[in-house]
């Protein structure tokens, strides 16, 4: 039986080490700070695709994970008991203009050909989305059926859970065993271009809060680049910002006011809806700007998982597979644009 430490308890962390677990590897999950306490303990949870033009090994591999998705939090639901909030109710974004309609709808034919007869993207009447959507400038809104939400909190103790029925707990401290997974967030991006000598990553800064408002089966909006999701514990969260310069990782300011008045601009439905969560932390952002995954150069048995960024939870199954077909079978299926060199 391969034993396998998994540091850090994100999502990326917990998703690889279910999949271990899974397969049959003895696992342990260390965070000296505890699960989801970093970024993947947001507010957000926007599973979104890009858009199905200009094709390339990152927009296949995060269709791959978002398809996946449909079976992973079913199971890990399933094995554990907590719901991690996970639904696939497609995406609303409003055309301003002509042009970008006539945008939209040219999009229409390459998400038929690039997306497997899975998903749709179609150009519909705004009269046709219900009250749960934006304000559009040509009474038309793109809607795709790809995009799916889950909540990240909860997401993170529904893989906890399914840990435990595996005997993995998260811990706060212990010895390293077998291979070594280093899925540490920001600070595992600095301490790696530390040992490293060059910069491979850095912290960004985003900000999020949360509505009391129910619409628990609407479609998320994407709108002024806002991500509106509604989530099953009928609340609405609104994220986020971006900061590349901080000092305080956790506080929020007025940037959360600003996405409150942005979002109610858009979305009237919100207009008296209060806010009961704001949230703020810190995204790890590799220098490719994709995720990082492989092999840690010239140190054996120590592999990478990092930079989810703002896309983590919607590439983690796909990330959790490659990464146990690389540390179980030896099986290196990552994309050239994620290895760790991509970032040096």
């Amino acid at each position: 039986m391969a034993e396998i430490t998994v540091r850090g308890a994100g999502v990326f962390g917990l998703s690889i080490a279910w999949v271990l677990a899974r397969r049959g590897a003895r696992v342990q999950v260390v965070d000296p700070f505890g699960a989801g306490s970093g970024s993947s303990g947001g507010l957000v949870g926007a599973l979104a695709p890009h858009v199905p033009e200009n094709w390339n090994d990152k927009k296949a591999f995060q269709l791959e994970s978002l398809l996946m998705a449909e079976a992973f939090w079913p199971e890990v639901q399933e094995a554990g008991g907590v719901d991690p909030g996970y639904a696939r109710l497609g995406r609303l974004q409003p055309i301003v203009d002509d042009r970008a309609l006539d945008l939209a709808r040219s999009r229409i034919d390459g998400a038929k050909a690039l997306w497997q007869g899975r998903a749709v993207w179609d150009v519909v009447p705004s009269s046709d989305a219900g009250e749960f959507a934006p304000r559009t400038g040509t009474g038309f809104l793109i809607l795709d059926t790809l995009t799916a939400r889950l909540h990240p909190r909860h997401a993170c103790a529904a893989l906890v859970a399914a840990l435990r029925t595996r005997r993995v707990e998260v811990v706060p401290d212990a010895q390293d065993q077998g291979a070594v997974i280093w899925a540490t967030g920001w600070q595992g991006l600095l301490a790696l271009s530390d040992a490293l000598g060059k910069a491979v990553g850095v912290g960004v800064k985003g900000q999020s809060v949360a509505f009391r408002h129910a619409a628990m089966v609407a479609p998320q909006v994407f709108v002024d680049g806002l991500h509106i999701v509604p989530h099953a514990d009928g609340t609405v969260a609104v994220g986020s910002t971006t900061e590349r310069e901080f000092e305080d990782p956790s506080s929020v300011d007025d940037q959360c006011d600003e996405l409150v008045a942005r979002a109610r601009a858009a979305m009237p439905v919100l207009a008296d809806a209060p806010v009961i969560h704001r949230w703020a932390g810190v995204r790890p952002r590799a220098r490719s700007r994709a995720p990082m995954l492989g092999a840690w150069p010239d140190r054996p048995g120590h592999y990478i998982a990092n930079g989810g960024f703002k896309i983590g939870f919607g590439m983690a199954p796909k990330v959790a597979e490659v990464m146990a077909d690389l540390v179980l079978d030896g099986l290196d299926t990552i994309p050239e644009g994620f290895g760790v060199d991509a970032s040096m």
